[in-house]
């Protein structure tokens, strides 16, 4: 078995690392597995475990890949690239989702207190990171992670390593990803922020009626739980609105694939 395994590795090694490239680039910068959270030993050998399963059945033959060096590095940031458009259609969703998050925060008044987001190491507001986590239980609670796992294996069907060969549909893909990415923001943050404006309105209103009130203590404790409140309010609707979205996302993956195995 040793051996067998040894020339294997031997006669398909290049193909391998292709393969494992493109897993582990995807892998990394996907919302869930990408998370700084998840220590890089696990990361590296849950990118290994999938390379190893995913190349006996990758449809490439051994003969077309290059000779030189040149060319075989361009193979590889052939992958690099396909790795990285693929999660880019995940990420804007969640992109998406933490633009929503931080406008509410801010427009609660929230955003002096920013802490920081242990997913993508930056400082955002807590309300956006709330959301981002209740998207990511969301996500693998319907089975997103599969879906990611099967779009993968698909993608080494339809693009096999080495045969990327850009087309101009890819950029309508990809500015379809950035339609979702605002309209989804839009809609999960157009409620709380109505209510959040309406209420800026009905405190300038009673400035001018009773100017004794101290509208800075009073406007700051009721944004906060007006936004808190109808922010909870709007979770029901969380999941439809945003389980459109990641379908949308998934369904265009392959598409973009095959925009760039069309040339």
């Amino acid at each position: 078995m040793d051996a067998q395994f040894l020339h294997w590795i031997t006669v398909n090694y290049k193909t391998f690392l292709l393969v494992l490239l493109r897993v582990s680039t995807l892998l990394f910068l996907m919302p869930i597995f990408g998370s700084r959270t998840i220590p890089m030993p696990v990361k590296a050998a849950m990118s290994m475990v999938l390379a190893l399963i995913l190349t006996p059945v990758v449809p490439v033959s051994p003969e077309i890949f290059p000779a030189s060096s040149a060319a075989m590095l361009l193979m590889a940031a052939g992958e690099l690239f396909i790795a990285m458009t693929l999660s880019l259609s995940l990420r804007m969703i969640f992109a998406g989702l933490q633009i929503a998050g931080q406008m509410v925060g801010i427009q609660m008044g929230l955003s002096v207190a920013n802490v920081m987001d242990p997913q993508t190491g930056v400082q955002s507001v807590i309300v956006a990171q709330f959301a981002y986590m209740i998207a990511l239980l969301l996500f693998l609670a319907a089975g997103g992670h599969h879906a990611l796992i099967r779009v993968l294996q698909e993608s080494f069907v339809i693009l096999p390593p080495g045969q990327l060969s850009l087309s101009k549909s890819l950029y309508n893909i990809i500015m379809a990803m950035g339609e979702e990415m605002f309209i989804l923001s839009i809609k999960l943050m157009a409620p709380v922020m109505a209510i959040l404006l309406l209420s800026q309105v009905a405190l300038g209103i009673l400035a001018k009626l009773v100017p004794q009130i101290n509208m800075l203590i009073v406007s700051f404790n009721l944004n906060v739980a007006l936004g808190l409140f109808f922010f909870g309010l709007t979770l029901q609707f969380f999941w439809p609105v945003l389980g459109r979205s990641l379908d949308r996302a998934i369904r265009l993956m392959p598409l973009a694939l095959k925009a760039m195995a069309a040339g």
